[in-house]
């Protein structure tokens, strides 16, 4: 078997964005994102993030029929895609909960060589907008560790869509060194919901003077909506509400340039404390 040739060397780190049509159908689910992995390992990028409830969603809400373990077969495809492409992955998914009843709202990350590095359990539930996620899923721990995923000489902090109404938890992610924000989202739609989801990943951006990848889910019920914000709040990718994989380019120099002119992080007076 030849060698894999090696990456090409550049100062960004590239990043593919798979806005996926998620169903119910964990098998078909799997397919397209062999799919977006097809298209990450085409353009070289080093990492791909996938939505919130990549392995099986639907709009009437996601619950322990949909859920699988570590060992099951989302994550054991993903890390067989990241061990062959080289690309690494940060992608949501549902697994069992400690209460039979109740499942977790889980995003993992796997590195390029197909390790599972982290998995973090979605601590915000969606209880609102008439929404209960309570219902039918447990919270992850609020003190758990932050999950940062280290590629390409940049980190990556995880966390998942309802959770971007709450900057305590990207500034938790920061304070853990992340350079990037990753949002893997089912953002649900309806009145001001999509400029709620911009508004939010801009906002996030800004504070932290970090880059924002928010991958939204696309289909009924959903957003999809899509954003790369730099650590500037400029938008530097956008999609609309249609399925779409696209590829940017992350640059460290970039953000370091733009928290040495806006040192806000430096000049902050409160710590963020899990409660």
């Amino acid at each position: 078997m030849s060698e894999r040739p090696a990456p090409p060397q550049r100062p960004a780190v590239r990043v593919t964005v798979g806005q996926l049509d998620g169903s119910t159908d964990p098998g078909a689910n799997r397919v397209m994102v062999a799919d977006a992995f097809r298209t990450a390992e085409h353009v070289r990028a080093d990492l791909l993030v996938l939505p919130e409830y990549a392995s099986a969603f639907h709009p009437g809400g996601v619950g322990v029929d949909d859920a699988e373990p570590l060992t099951g077969p989302f994550v054991r495809a993903l890390r067989e895609r990241a061990a062959a492409s080289g690309v690494a992955v940060v992608a949501g998914m549902t697994i069992p909960g400690t209460d039979p009843r109740r499942a977790v709202n889980a995003v993992v990350a796997v590195d390029g060589a197909g390790e599972l590095v982290g998995v973090y359990r979605k601590v915000h539930l969606y209880d609102a907008f008439g929404s209960r996620e309570s219902d039918r899923l447990e919270a992850g721990p609020a003190d758990a560790a932050p999950l940062v995923l280290s590629v390409g000489g940049l980190r990556f902090g995880v966390m998942t869509c309802y959770d971007l109404r709450f900057p305590e938890s990207a500034r938790r992610l920061v304070d853990a060194g992340a350079d990037v924000l990753v949002v893997p989202a089912a953002w649900a739609d309806g009145e001001l919901k999509a400029m709620h989801w911009r508004t939010l990943a801009v906002a996030r951006a800004i504070e932290n003077t970090s880059a924002v990848v928010a991958v939204g889910m696309a289909g009924k019920g959903v957003v999809g909506r899509s954003l790369v914000v730099g650590p500037d709040g400029a938008v530097g990718l956008e999609l609309d509400d249609r399925p779409a994989v696209r590829t940017v380019d992350l640059d460290a120099d970039r953000l370091a340039a733009v928290r040495q002119q806006n040192p806000s992080l430096a000049n902050r007076r409160y710590a963020v404390v899990p409660r």
